[in-house]
C-alpha cells in the first residue's frame, strides 16, 4: 500500500486541524505525519496571540491537545524553517508539505510618525504579554494616557489588558513578569479609535461586552457617534449582531461615568493622521480626522481635525503574514499565493507540486476556529486527490528526519517533551490557584522539555 510521507509546518490550530482532518478520512495510503514547529510549544495563535484572560478560547487548547495526545502525530519542536531545515530536507524525507504559518507580523499603518519612540505593534504587545519567548521580557508602560488604532477583537483585547487592574489577571496563565510590570503600570486612560462607526465595528459581541465588565474601570462614548442615518438604524433591524452590539453601546452611553480610577473611551468616525512627537521626540498626541456615513457603505472625511494627547499609540489594524524560503509569497497580501489551498508560482500561476497552505498563511487574517478547520479541510481534499504529483523522497524513513536534526545539533522537543513541559507550567500554578504559569524564556522551555533542567 502506498504511504504519504506528510511533513506540516506550524503548530497551531490550522497545521493541527490538517493533520487530523487527513488521518480521519477514508483512504487508500497510509499516513505518517511530522509536525514541525519554530517554538518548543504548540498551539500558536492560542497559546500567544490569545489574551490570557479569556479561558473560553484558550477551551480550543483541549480539543488541539486531544489531537496530539493520541500519538499519531510526531512533533518536533523549536525547529525553525529556513534555518534548521529546508525546502530541499522536506523534499528528500516527504511526499507533501503543508505551511500553516500563520500571520503574526502587525499589518502597517503609513500615517506619520508611526514610528516614533512610544509607537507599537499590537501583535508586539500581544506576543509579550503572552509571554512569546522571542520578545524582550520588559515592556515600557510609561504613560498614564495611550492610545489603540482599530475597531476589531485585537484591540479591544489590547485595551482590556492595558486597562484592567493586574490583580484580576491573577486567576489565569499571565506570565509571572508580565504580571509584575501589568501593577506597576501608570495607565488611567484608554483611547480606541475607529475610522468607521458604531454599527461596522468588527468586534465580537462577547468581547465587546467584557469589557463593560472590568473592575473600576468606566466605559466612556460619546453621543455624537450616535446619531445614526438610515443605513445605520437598517444595519441594526437586520443584523443581529450589530443588533447585540448597538444595545451594549446604549447600555453604556446610560450609565453614570467618573467613579471608577481607570477610564476606556471609545471614539468611532475617527481617521488616523498622524502620531505627534513632543519636545523628546517620543510620542505626544494622537491626530485624526473626523469621518461620517457616505451614504454607500463607507465613510468620508468631515476635514474637522482633532487631536488627543496620549504617551503611547498601539497600532491593532490586523496581522500580516511573512514569506518563507523557496516558497512564493503575496508580498500585498501577506499570504502564500494559492488555488483552495494549492500553491501557485509566483510569475505563472502554476500549481507548485507538493507544497500546500492552509490557515491565515493562506487566506489571511480572518475568520475564526471553525473558519480554519473548514479551510483545512479544503487543503487536505486537495492534497489527497493530487498523489500523482507527489514528490518522490530518496529518503523516507521515519528515523531520517530524527537522524538530521541530531547531526545538525538542533535540540528539537517531541511530544513527550511538550507534555512535560506543560505539566511543569501547571505545576507552577497550582500553588496560587493559578491555570498555569507559563516558561518564558526559550532555553529553560527547551531544557525543561528534553529533562535537562536542573532547576
Amino acid at each position: 500500500m502506498t504511504k504519504l510521507r506528510l511533513a506540516i509546518v506550524g503548530a497551531g490550530p490550522a497545521g493541527i486541524y490538517a493533520a487530523d482532518i487527513l488521518l480521519k478520512q477514508e483512504r487508500e495510503f497510509d499516513v505518517s505525519i511530522d509536525l514541525f514547529e519554530q517554538l518548543p510549544a504548540p498551539y500558536g495563535l492560542v497559546r500567544y496571540g490569545v489574551a490570557p484572560d479569556h479561558p473560553r478560547i484558550k477551551g480550543i487548547v483541549t480539543a488541539l491537545r486531544e489531537v496530539l495526545d493520541r500519538g499519531a502525530i510526531r512533533i518536533f519542536g523549536n525547529v525553525r524553517y529556513g534555518r534548521d531545515i529546508t525546502l530541499s530536507d522536506l523534499k528528500k524525507h516527504y511526499n507533501a508539505v503543508i505551511f500553516s504559518t500563520g500571520a503574526i507580523r502587525d499589518a502597517d499603518l503609513h500615517i506619520p510618525g508611526i514610528d516614533l519612540p512610544g509607537s507599537y505593534g499590537a501583535a508586539d504587545f500581544v506576543s509579550w504579554y503572552d509571554g512569546h519567548p522571542d520578545f524582550p521580557r520588559e515592556w515600557p508602560l510609561d504613560a498614564s494616557s495611550v492610545a489603540v488604532i482599530g475597531n476589531g477583537n485585537v484591540a479591544l483585547d489590547v485595551a482590556r489588558i492595558l486597562a484592567k487592574h493586574a490583580d484580576d489577571l491573577l486567576p489565569t496563565e499571565i506570565p509571572a513578569n508580565v504580571y509584575e510590570i501589568l501593577k506597576s503600570s501608570p495607565v488611567t486612560d484608554v483611547h480606541v479609535f475607529g475610522r468607521r462607526g458604531p454599527t461596522q465595528v468588527k468586534f465580537s459581541p462577547l468581547e465587546l461586552r467584557e469589557m463593560g465588565e472590568l473592575r473600576d474601570v468606566d466605559m466612556v462614548v460619546h453621543e455624537e457617534d450616535f446619531d445614526y442615518g438610515d443605513a445605520e438604524r437598517a444595519a441594526i433591524e437586520s443584523n443581529k449582531q450589530i443588533l447585540v452590539i448597538d444595545r451594549i453601546f446604549t447600555k453604556w452611553r446610560d450609565e453614570e461615568v467618573g467613579s471608577a480610577s481607570r477610564r476606556l473611551h471609545l471614539h468611532f468616525y475617527a481617521q488616523p493622521l498622524e502620531v505627534v512627537a513632543g519636545p523628546d521626540g517620543r510620542v505626544a498626541a494622537f491626530r485624526y480626522e473626523r469621518t461620517e456615513p457616505d451614504d454607500a457603505g463607507g465613510v468620508r472625511g468631515t476635514g474637522e481635525i482633532r487631536e488627543v494627547a496620549v504617551g503611547q499609540v498601539y497600532r491593532a489594524v490586523g496581522y500580516f503574514g511573512s514569506p518563507l524560503d523557496g516558497i512564493p509569497f503575496d508580498e500585498r497580501r501577506g499570504v502564500i499565493p494559492n488555488h483552495e489551498g494549492q500553491v501557485l508560482a509566483a510569475n505563472d500561476n502554476e500549481i507548485v507540486p507538493g507544497v500546500y497552505a492552509t490557515g491565515w498563511i493562506k487566506r489571511g487574517p480572518v475568520g475564526l476556529i471553525g473558519h480554519t478547520k473548514s479551510d483545512a479541510m479544503e487543503t487536505v481534499s486537495h492534497l489527497v486527490n493530487d498523489q500523482a504529483s507527489w514528490w518522490n523522497p530518496e529518503s523516507p524513513a521515519e528515523d531520517a528526519i530524527v537522524a538530521l536534526l541530531e547531526e545538525r545539533g538542533i535540540e528539537y522537543t517531541d511530544l513527550a517533551g511538550w507534555q512535560h513541559l506543560d505539566a511543569y507550567e501547571i505545576a507552577l500554578g497550582e500553588p496560587d490557584g493559578r491555570a498555569r504559569i507559563k516558561v518564558v524564556p526559550r532555553d529553560q522551555m527547551v531544557k525543561i522539555s528534553r529533562g535537562t533542567d536542573r532547576d
